[in-house]
């Protein structure tokens, strides 16, 4: 076709949209006509050939960013994107049964175009995305994305990445799986291992037939009180002076199976649909939170006094495993929630939360606190 045909098309479809008065039909229509030119493109394979706009509250953050920014730096972004404007996509992730957005890179970007007026006016409330490739798109090679992007800009805490490494580890990640995937090397690998306090269990010869076999731990180092042993096996945010540290081998939660890999009898797909549905059983789910805050002193202390974590997440997590016997690996299952349920669930575990906190003579925790929102971050 003649390049002149093209332009004649292109500037009759322009002229029709600056007539349209709907601004989110034009939006729509706009983003259909980028889709209709990605689809053809040869370059479709890179996910910036298609940038979209959708409403900035329809996109939500992801629960494992490892990487955190001070205020100033945040303002500075504020900034940044008030003169310059967006110069870069969110990457997100969309789930294509219930529609849920969520952020694979860029929660700050997000952040400002929700929380500054300013710019949110500017924007109608609208935030560019790009969606991440199609063979990134399960659970753990989002999360390994993430990484990735952060890494890339050399920006990470070692404590939010060590939690990451242990996230990988329970779903059976070799170390040099994680060491290719994340662009780290194995030696950083075994150093964030460390953090953990749970050194011994990441030996890759040993780690799939440890957590298949029963609740024995004599595969582990014996472990006491002495302030020797406590100091080699600290765990993320020691910092914080009120923060209260256990050794595993004392955490209710793991003897209850919460890091298991798997339930004998139960496909994954059960597994998560199980977790869902326990979080949907709103009394069920108080009287397993109640449980959990009862019943499961050492896991509580060294868990629900640690900021650096998500506790609204762990809170349901070990519920799951106290009611049910749902290891944490399953609590994906929290996205076939509707952002209704998830709301409802998310209140119900921070009510439980600030019960165990009261009954400990600490602060009650905002949502925020409780999900440790200030680490869902990197700058750009």
């Amino acid at each position: 076709m003649d390049a002149s045909l093209y332009k004649e098309k292109i500037d009759e479809i322009a002229k029709a949209l600056s007539e349209e008065s709907d601004l989110d039909f034009k939006i729509d229509m706009m983003n259909k006509i980028r889709w209709a030119i990605h689809e053809v493109s040869p370059l479709k394979s890179e996910p910036v050939d298609y940038v979209m706009w959708t409403k900035v509250d329809n996109v939500i953050a992801n629960t494992w960013n490892p990487n955190s920014v001070a205020p100033p730096e945040m303002a500075l972004l504020q900034l940044s994107i008030y003169h310059d404007g967006f110069t870069q996509p969110v990457v997100v992730y969309k789930n294509k049964e219930n529609g849920i957005i969520e952020v694979v890179d860029g929660f700050h970007r997000s952040k400002v175009c929700k929380e500054y007026e300013n710019i949110n006016n500017r924007v109608h409330g609208y935030l560019p995305i790009t969606l991440i490739k199609e063979d990134c798109i399960g659970l753990n090679d989002r999360v390994a994305s993430t990484i990735r992007h952060n890494r890339a800009r050399g920006k990470h805490s070692v404590e939010g990445m060590s939690e990451i490494v242990l996230e990988l580890k329970n779903r059976n990640w070799k170390n040099e799986r994680i060491a290719r995937e994340l662009g780290m090397d194995e030696e950083e690998i075994l150093r964030l291992c460390q953090i953990t306090g749970l050194e011994g269990l990441f030996k890759d010869d040993d780690f799939s037939r440890a957590w298949e076999s029963s609740d024995t731990v004599e595969w582990f180092e014996d472990l006491d009180d002495s302030e020797e042993i406590e100091t080699k096996y600290r765990t993320v945010n020691t910092e914080d002076p009120t923060r209260i540290f256990h050794t595993f081998d004392k955490w209710e939660c793991y003897k209850a199976g919460f890091y298991a890999t798997s339930v004998e009898g139960k496909t994954a797909d059960e597994c998560e649909r199980a977790y869902a549905e326990f979080l949907k059983n709103s009394e069920l789910f108080k009287s397993a939170c109640c449980r959990v805050i009862s019943e499961w002193k050492y896991s509580c202390e060294h868990y629900l006094t640690n900021t650096a974590m998500n506790r609204i997440a762990w809170m349901g997590q070990a519920s799951a495993c106290i009611a049910e016997g749902l290891p944490n690996k399953y609590c994906s299952g929290f996205n076939l929630l509707s952002e209704e349920e998830q709301l409802i669930a998310n209140n119900i575990a921070l009510d439980a939360i600030n019960q165990w906190m009261k009954n400990n003579n600490r602060k009650t925790l905002s949502i925020d606190e409780a999900q440790s929102t200030g680490r869902q971050v990197n700058i750009y």
